[in-house]
């Protein structure tokens, strides 16, 4: 059948058809074509254009090689916008992958070495190029980041935490030997191990909780300066009255 004309009727119904997206089953990623339904998609594979690209690529080696490669830029295109869109979050795999398939001229998955997304999820896994959760809801995803910078980041926290565990082991010990001493020395090392004892329940607790009695409302006093002495807060009022009794003088008329 002869091709429409380019500005037909029939041309501009073939365009209209055309946009979207199409069923992965009726998509041949050999000539990059998508097919509307079943009877197209059968006439596409046995048409001569896709005779000659099934005869170029060869059968055996470089069948399996085809293959292998369409898996390996299906793999990185969806790990890149994995990592692009969701960075490390935990997302549906299912989510990613519409997302994925939105661009009509996408890499389909039938033409990869995985047959279902969930095979594909759990190639990811077992590479560890994400960590894969199965539910009730499908399969959950969550990319991890091996990239220099993110290790770096790591190895810095790790060490950072390992600093602040060796500083309170330090601190707790100290605390410890003063309470020895104290309560080795007698007397009035009681009320010294007893400080000693707070100090390190305050340290455990790694923090300071406000304790008042009762229910009587706490009260804040700010100070802007230092207290003045007593009876220097009189004199400038006794300054300002002075002023106000002394007597006007009469003003001169000229």
């Amino acid at each position: 059948m002869p091709r429409a004309e380019a500005g037909s009727i029939k041309a501009v119904s073939n365009s209209i058809k055309a946009k979207g997206l199409t069923k992965l089953r009726f998509y041949c990623q050999i000539c990059s074509k998508a097919c509307r339904d079943e009877n197209g998609y059968k006439n596409h594979i046995e048409s001569e254009s896709h005779l000659r690209q099934i005869a170029a690529i060869g059968g055996g080696s470089n069948a399996a090689k085809t293959i292998d490669r369409f898996s390996d830029q299906f793999q990185k295109e969806f790990v890149a916008l994995l990592s692009r869109r969701f960075g490390t979050r935990r997302v549906r795999a299912n989510q990613v992958y519409q997302e994925y398939i939105q661009e009509r001229h996408h890499l389909h998955m039938n033409a990869t070495q995985w047959q279902s997304l969930s095979q594909f999820v759990k190639h990811l896994g077992r590479e560890g190029i994400v960590r894969a959760e199965e539910n009730e809801k499908g399969w959950w995803i969550e990319w991890v980041d091996n990239s220099p910078a993110a290790l770096a980041r790591q190895d810095a926290l790790l060490k950072m935490n390992r600093a602040k565990v060796d500083e309170e082991t330090r601190e707790r010990k100290f605390l410890k030997e003063q309470i020895e001493r104290a309560r080795a020395g007698g007397g009035g090392g009681e009320e010294e191990a007893k400080d000693a004892e707070q100090k390190q329940q305050q340290a455990d607790s790694g923090r300071l909780e406000l304790q008042r009695d009762g229910n009587a409302p706490i009260k804040i006093a700010i100070g802007l300066r230092a207290k003045v002495a007593e009876g220097e807060a009189d004199i400038p009022m006794r300054q300002q009255a002075h002023r106000s009794a002394r007597p006007r003088q009469p003003s001169r008329s000229s």
